[in-house]
């Protein structure tokens, strides 16, 4: 009897043991539940907004949108993403329309385009940069950083690749239309380092994305690095433009829209893949309007870029005594109707078409992206950032607004 009570007693202990495991596991996880369902909430709270619409703006913003919604039915434009800032606030932002049309993923704020020509800003911020710290010298041939380039009739300066007035010509359709893929850019100078100058360097202006491609070479030969890690170096990582990356065909990135194009009767259709890494100096890169409007910002307000920099950029190029160019630096040199200075920067490329304009008086920067070409019908950029400006001002007349 004594040997069963103790085997009783073992039993009844041991299931009272494996209650309090169970209990111990069921407290364990309700904990778990507890903190994962907090964490849930926690991110849903700190979730970002589809759209920012400053109320102090309201009646200029809405006016604007419908602007900006028929200029897109009437061009038969897939996406784009616009933003705009007033004294360094971000106070209207959104996406319209699709970012990818088949799986009918609408544009957002985050959502990334190519800005061709936009990207020679970064290239000519950096340019600035070493030549302030002494590592280039605007007044230096390209063959001093790059031996193996051939000689020209006239030798080519810094300074005439950063102002576009270097005379190498443009590329022919077949070039620019290539849909190879190519990574390097000191290859992509072969297309073009064994031709004639159209003209003598800094004698006229001439744009082409040649003088872009040549100038980001010698910034990695002298750099010693690659021309991407040289700009997130310089420029994107100190700038907090996080989304503003090379289009690489072959990555996966993050909120990259689908690309588009037209066909022989202006119907739209999805772009052939291209590759612009050998080009990534002149148009090969992917932004955000809200970066865009970042780097807008950071030449106004110079918090990280140097006040020498900031002044060469706005400096308009001078070709010959007496005479001034009207673009250079990747930017467009502006006057409104009372005189006062202000800039706009251009992209168009298979699939993305972008636009970046600053008032630096108003402290006023808008930035429009789409991922199709506006060659056809340009973004409206230029109409709102006016009326904007007219806002600031006290003269915008929301009547005006009301007919498309």
């Amino acid at each position: 009897m004594e040997v069963f009570h103790i085997f009783g007693a073992a039993k009844k202990t041991m299931l009272n043991t494996i209650q309090m495991i169970m209990k111990m596991k069921l407290f364990i996880w309700s904990v778990f539940l507890v903190l994962g369902f907090s964490m849930m909430s926690g991110c849903e709270e700190k979730k970002e907004p589809e759209r920012i619409i400053d109320k102090k703006y309201k009646d200029v913003i809405l006016g604007n949108r419908r602007s900006a919604m028929f200029h897109m039915a009437r061009s038969y434009m897939p996406g784009s993403s616009l933003a705009v800032s007033v004294k360094g606030k971000l106070v209207w932002s959104e996406g319209f329309g699709y970012a990818n049309q088949d799986l009918e993923v609408l544009a957002s704020r985050h959502t990334k385009y190519r800005i061709g020509g936009i990207s020679q800003i970064l290239t000519t911020l950096a340019t600035y940069q070493m030549i302030g710290e002494g590592k280039l010298d605007s007044m230096a041939e390209v063959r001093t950083y790059l031996p193996d380039f051939p000689a020209k009739e006239f030798p080519i300066r810094i300074k005439h690749l950063v102002h576009q007035t270097s005379g190498i010509r443009t590329p022919n359709s077949v070039e620019n239309n290539q849909t190879a893929y190519s990574l390097i850019i000191k290859k992509g100078l072969e297309e073009f380092m064994n031709d004639s100058l159209l003209f003598p360097p800094g004698q006229y202006q001439h744009q082409t994305i040649y003088a872009s491609n040549l100038l980001g070479a010698i910034i990695e030969q002298v750099e010693g690095d690659h021309f991407h890690k040289v700009i997130a170096n310089r420029i994107l990582d100190t700038l907090g433009m996080d989304n503003t990356v090379p289009d690489n065909p072959f990555a996966i990135i993050k909120g990259r829209t689908e690309f588009y194009d037209r066909d022989f009767i202006a119907q739209t259709i999805r772009a052939t893949s291209r590759d612009f890494r050998y080009r990534l100096p002149a148009d090969g890169y992917l932004s955000t309007a809200e970066d865009l409007v970042k780097l807008g910002n950071e030449l106004i307000y110079g918090n990280v870029l140097s006040e020498e920099v900031r002044k060469n950029m706005f400096t308009r190029p001078e070709l010959m005594p007496g005479a001034v160019s009207m673009t250079g630096n990747g930017l467009i040199f502006l006057q409104t109707d009372d005189g006062k200075p202000f800039y706009a920067s251009r992209g168009n490329v298979t699939g993305g078409g972008a636009m970046l304009i600053i008032y630096p008086e108003e402290e006023l920067v808008l930035a429009w992206i789409a991922n199709i070409d506006d060659q056809l019908d340009e973004l409206p950029g230029m109409k709102i950032a006016r009326d904007f400006r007219e806002f600031i001002n006290g003269n915008y007349d929301p009547e005006k607004e009301k007919e498309p």
